[in-house]
Parts: structure tokens; C-alpha cells; sequence
């Protein structure tokens, strides 16, 4: 086996790392407070090749493989959740199901700006009353002539109300199967589109400079030509689209992992208790060195996952599994992190408390730690 990166992948790490520090760095704890969303930064991101990073050159992306796109936002991460946020759903979710499933029209529309960062796309699966269980959607979509009416409504729709979004992609049901249950099929929806009003998320706990939104559908008419693939193949859209989308997440929660823990070295090794730094106290030794080994099962786990994607080979159980172990990796990183830091860990000056909020997303985002298991025991036979 081969655990090496290749020197493009560790040219991504360095020069994404250096961007990180020097651009993301000094920013994020006022974007956090402010609760702002940065088109600026978002933008940066984009004139340095971070979105479209797995698409073909001919639609504008970077044509790399999914391991170099986990990498990069495994090191945003690093150093802020909420712009992670911005690059992992733009990519997974904004990008991704135009790039696998949309037309050739389509991706020629929309792929290019998306590719350059010029603008975000939104991903509208999650409803009020279906979250862990996406078949139950209640937004649908009548065909009239042409034209199809959208009504209904989502939540916690990421990159979708900001002054950069260019559209979402909504799943709707379109009617019935054959077996009784519903047909979904996904539209494209653009934002001056008349009945769609998209409304920014305030108040939030984490990912406070990423942006979050609640859709409404009233009698929104599209043209067919913006369905998205085939009437009816938007379950598997949607299941396909949370595949890649879980290694994403699964990034973040690894790069946050590692952002917290070097925090913590550093800090365990500069405080001073008893004249000497509590680096030296086995206790705090101890959950460094926990830390550590939690940090390297995690980039092996979902660096695997990443490579049967690459290999074209099934990987749904093992990007369950990655997502699953790094988000709650990071959990477990973030808690001894701050424990180290003491009092000074619940204060806002120090940026292990801004980690610790930006966590507890990843246990509930792109799917539940409780539907990762259920995941992962559908995939072992259970």
C-alpha cells in the first residue's frame, strides 16, 4: 500500500495552508462574531482554484482528483469551520450535482462562473419536517404544459441567500411509483425567479460566517428545461450527491481536529503551572497524545475512502465511516483541547472556542451520526 501524496497533492496542502493563514486566519474570529458572510474571501477562495477542483477544464474546473479537493478543505478547516462550510457545500452540493447530472446546457451555463467563484449554488434537500429522513419531502413540483409549479419549503440550505448565489437545486416530489412511495426529481431554480424568496439564517451556534437559508416555494414556475436529469432521479441524485458530500464533511471535521489540536500543543507548551509547561504533566500529556492518534486514524480512514472514489470503486460505506469517525473525532479533539486551555478556553479571544461551536454541525449535517450508523449497518448486513 501506498501512503504517499503525490507532489501536487502536497503542493495543495502547502499553498492552501499558506492562504488559510495568511487570508482566512486574521479574519475569522470578527466574521464569526459579526455573524458576516465575506463575498471577498469567497472569492479569494475562488481566484485560487478551490471550487470546482474535481470538474473537467472544458466547464472552468481544475480537473483533479477528489483526494486534492478533501485536502484543501481539510486545510481551511484548519484554521476556520465557516469557510470550509462555504467551499465543501459549494463544491459537494452547489457544484457537484450540475457538474454529475446536469445537461450539457445546463453545465455550460452555470459551471463556468461557478468554477471561477464568481458565485454559490445551493443545494435544497432538507425540509422543517424531513431531515434525517430526506424521503420525506413535502415540496412538490406539478407539471403545467411546459412548465413546471414548485410549492413548498426548505432549511438550513448552505450558500443559498447571499448576494452571490446564483441558483439551487431543489428536490421535489413529482408524484408516485408504482410501489406507493414518491417520485422526487430535482429542479434548478434561479433566484429572481418569481414565488422564490430565499431568507438568510441568523442566531446560529456555528459556521456564524457561512451562509444558511430558509426557501419558500410559492407557485414557482420553472421550464422543463431546468429539471435536472430524468423526471424521477432525484432519490438517487440526492443519495449520490450525500456520498461525496460526507467526505466533505468528513474533511472538516479532520481539519478542525487538526486546527484544535495544534492549538493545544501550543498552548499545553507556553502555559506554565509549577515552573515547568503543563506539556510536562502526564494528564495533559496524555490528551495531546490522544489527540494525536485520533487525528492519524481519521486522515487514513477517509483518505481510503477517498481513494476507492478515485478508483471508481464503491466507497459509500466507507465515506459513512469517515464522515461518522472524523466529525466525532473532532468532537472528542475540540473537548480535550479546550480542557487544556483551562478558563481560557470558554473565552472568545481564543480561537479553540470558536472550534468547539463550529463541531457540533458535523455530527448533525449531511446526514446525522445516527444515520451514518444506520448507514454503515445497512452496508455490514444488518
Amino acid at each position: 500500500m501506498d501512503f504517499e501524496l503525490s507532489k501536487e497533492q502536497e503542493m495543495i496542502r502547502r499553498e492552501v495552508r499558506k492562504f488559510a493563514k495568511k487570508e482566512i486566519q486574521p479574519l475569522a474570529a470578527a466574521l464569526d462574531e459579526k455573524e458576516e458572510f465575506s463575498p471577498e474571501l469567497t472569492k479569494k477562495m475562488g481566484e485560487i482554484g478551490l471550487f470546482g477542483m474535481f470538474v473537467s477544464e472544458m466547464y472552468g474546473g481544475q480537473a483533479m482528483d477528489y483526494l486534492s479537493y478533501i485536502i484543501a478543505v481539510e486545510e481551511i478547516a484548519r484554521v476556520d469551520g465557516s469557510q470550509a462550510a462555504t467551499i465543501a457545500a459549494g463544491n459537494s452540493l452547489g457544484i457537484g450535482p450540475l457538474y454529475y447530472f446536469g445537461n450539457e446546457s445546463q453545465k455550460k451555463k452555470y459551471l463556468p462562473k461557478l468554477c471561477a467563484g464568481e458565485g454559490l449554488w445551493g443545494f435544497g434537500l432538507t425540509e422543517p419536517t424531513a431531515g434525517s429522513d430526506a424521503g420525506g419531502s413535502k415540496t412538490t413540483a406539478v407539471q403545467d404544459g411546459d412548465d413546471w409549479v414548485i410549492n413548498g419549503s426548505k432549511i438550513f440550505i448552505t450558500n443559498a441567500a447571499c448576494s452571490m448565489t446564483l441558483g439551487v437545486t431543489v428536490q421535489t416530489v413529482t408524484g408516485s411509483r408504482p410501489s406507493g412511495k414518491p417520485e422526487y426529481t430535482c429542479f434548478i431554480v434561479e433566484p429572481d425567479t418569481p414565488g422564490f424568496k430565499a431568507v438568510p439564517m441568523h442566531k446560529k451556534m456555528m459556521w456564524r460566517s457561512s451562509n444558511t437559508a430558509e426557501l419558500y416555494f410559492d407557485k414557482v414556475r420553472v421550464p422543463g428545461e431546468n429539471m435536472l436529469g430524468q423526471k424521477g432521479d432525484g432519490f438517487h441524485q440526492m443519495l449520490k450527491t450525500l456520498d461525496g458530500g460526507r467526505l466533505s464533511i468528513g474533511a472538516m471535521g479532520l481539519g478542525g481536529a487538526q486546527g484544535a489540536y495544534e492549538l493545544a500543543l501550543k498552548y499545553a507548551k507556553e502555559r506554565r503551572q509549577f515552573d515547568q509547561p503543563i506539556s510536562k504533566f502526564q494528564a495533559v500529556a496524555f490528551k495531546l497524545a490522544d489527540c494525536a492518534m485520533e487525528i492519524e486514524c481519521a486522515r487514513n480512514l477517509l483518505y481510503k475512502a477517498c481513494w476507492l472514489r478515485n478508483q471508481n470503486k464503491p466507497f459509500a460505506k466507507e465515506a459513512a465511516m469517515g464522515k461518522l469517525y472524523c466529525s466525532e473525532a473532532m468532537g472528542r479533539v475540540v473537548d480535550r483541547a479546550v480542557q487544556i486551555h483551562g478558563g481560557y478556553g470558554l473565552m472568545k479571544e481564543y480561537d479553540v472556542e470558536r472550534f468547539y461551536r463550529d463541531q457540533k454541525l458535523l455530527d448533525i449535517g449531511e446526514g446525522t451520526s445516527e444515520i451514518q450508523r444506520l448507514v454503515i449497518s445497512r452496508h455490514i448486513g444488518c
